[in-house]
């Protein structure tokens, strides 16, 4: 029986989708994502706070129909999922005795990297398996038949009740499939297709083209790195000829003494050495025109945050009668009618805030960066945004990288700009210290926000934040706080000591007769 279900994206858009009960959870993912025009890639869904099993039928979801579906961001961070290949006979022999093999591999890995990885892996155990390039004779009742031409032999992976034989199918990711923890097992098989060897050869490198070129890209960074760091490390361990070399038999003293000759050593480096490129350039900070100063602090050590790790008595939460009475003041302020400010009291108010403002010298503004370093500086009345943004590019990694500076909760965005309204203080009235975030622009690529953002020599003069212990409160129990006074009691008027006061007519019945 079809029915719909209703799929809330991150902006709050809603698009309807019609399933089955045999639709998988990741078609309905697919789809959302197309009609709402994001990659599915990069997204999950959850239910009531939930997330969701894709790999599940909607029939096994327990979802009711008509059921409201959230989109939510997908973590960047790849899990490991077991996964088990059953290989068909004839290859089954080579596995007693299950014939199948095991191996843990990331979420983000494609069918075809997984059937890669088992054709050359460690799960292979060395054996010649050949899953993605096989090639059969065309035969006619058992006999060869035509020119015996190679006709390509394509893998068809069974997982549950789905059937992936084609290319494209190859292109998907386990977790678009729905695994992205636990274990899947994948039943192999093979089958004959019309297309040549040959041809079928390219068209592979027609749809693997990206995923080889992605991969090759990868070596290719970490190839330049190593090279980088054995000729930083040529550069510093190498000794001139007129001294006598000393072999290290500590890597981590060598390591150690590294940003010491990087800073030390800087005038007689650069002498010596030929001008280089700027992924090469010695990490020394700029001179400073105005030489603010500045106080990094490092990232917290805990996830935790430090305040869930204090504890508080139950005395610190307790109302008293001060409490009491300041909310109904304020109760009754709030009940009271108030008149508009005339022209000349708004005048004066406006006045006085102008006055307020050009009284504040200098504030302290804490930036804190992606990786949970933070910094702060001084800033003084004509100090703008510029100066500002300027200050972080000097102690940033990569200073060409566009960014935005926010103010809590995110909707204010200071401007890099000299004009008099950029002015911290008086333009965006910042009569305190105050805490910006710090945040990537859009077109800044995944690979850049992944690199350390503090330069070295800011990174190593960074500091822990010290929290100051609190004194303890001293709480006086016959203070003013604890007493609450009690009106008198007030006499009465006639009538027994209960309080019950007789009326007129009653009293003239208690007379002589």
């Amino acid at each position: 029986m079809a029915t719909n279900v209703k799929v809330v994206g991150t902006d709050l858009k809603q698009v309807t989708i019609k399933v089955n009960p045999g639709t998988y959870l990741t078609d309905i993912l697919e789809q959302a994502c197309e009609k709402l025009k994001v990659p599915s890639s990069k997204y999950l869904l959850k239910h009531k706070q939930k997330q969701l099993d894709l790999s599940n039928t909607w029939r096994t979801s327990g979802l009711i129909p008509g059921a409201k579906l959230e989109l939510v961001v997908r973590s960047n961070t790849p899990t490991a999922i077991n996964v088990a290949l059953q290989f068909p006979p004839p290859e089954s022999n080579l596995f007693p005795p299950s014939g199948r093999v095991t191996e843990k591999l990331p979420s983000d890995f494609t069918l075809w990297k997984l059937l890669r990885q088992f054709e050359s892996g460690k799960s292979s155990q060395g054996k010649n398996l050949n899953i993605t390039g096989r090639g059969v004779v065309q035969t006619n009742n058992g006999t060869t038949a035509g020119s015996g031409q190679l006709y390509y032999e394509t893998p068809v992976l069974a997982i549950e009740n789905r059937t992936l034989s084609t290319f494209a199918d190859f292109q998907k990711t386990l977790s678009q499939l729905g695994y992205n923890s636990g274990s899947v097992l994948i039943r192999l098989s093979f089958r004959k297709t019309d297309y040549t060897l040959a041809d079928a050869m390219a068209e592979m490198s027609h749809h693997f083209k990206v995923e080889e070129e992605d991969q090759k890209a990868d070596e290719a960074s970490a190839g330049s790195t190593t090279n980088n760091n054995t000729a930083s490390s040529s550069t510093h361990t190498v000794p001139p000829d007129d001294v006598p070399s000393v072999p290290s038999t500590n890597n981590t003293e060598e390591s150690e003494s590294r940003p010491t000759i990087k800073e030390e050593g800087t005038d007689s480096s650069t002498i010596a050495q030929p001008p280089t490129t700027h992924s090469d350039a010695m990490d020394i900070d700029p001179p400073s025109a105005d030489h603010r100063p500045v106080t990094i602090y490092s990232a917290p050590e805990s996830n935790t945050p430090a305040a869930v790790l204090r504890t508080e008595s139950d005395d610190a939460f307790a109302p008293r009668i001060e409490h009491a009475q300041a909310h109904q003041r304020l109760l009754k302020a709030a009940g009271e009618n108030q008149r508009l400010l005339s022209d000349k009291e708004l005048e004066a108010k406006a006045a006085a805030e102008a006055a307020k403002v050009a009284a504040i010298k200098s504030i302290q503004i804490k930036v804190r960066f992606p990786d949970n370093f933070s910094a702060v500086w001084p800033f003084g009345p004509d100090d703008t945004g510029a100066a500002l943004y300027a200050e972080i590019r000097k102690v940033m990694a990569n200073d060409t990288a566009p960014f935005k500076l926010a103010l809590p909760p995110g909707k204010t965005v200071i401007r890099d700009d000299n004009s008099p309204s950029s002015k911290l203080i008086s333009g965006y009235q910042l009569k305190s210290n105050t805490l910006i975030n710090f945040m990537w622009d859009d077109k800044v690529p995944n690979e850049v926000r992944r690199q350390p953002f503090l330069k070295d020599s800011a990174a190593g003069r960074a500091q822990k934040i010290v929290v100051p212990d609190e004194p303890a409160d001293v709480v006086d129990d016959a203070g003013p706080s604890s007493y609450v006074p009690t009106p008198a009691p007030k006499p009465n008027s006639g009538g027994d000591s209960s309080g019950f006061k007789k009326p007129k007519w009653l009293k003239g019945l208690g007379g002589k007769k």
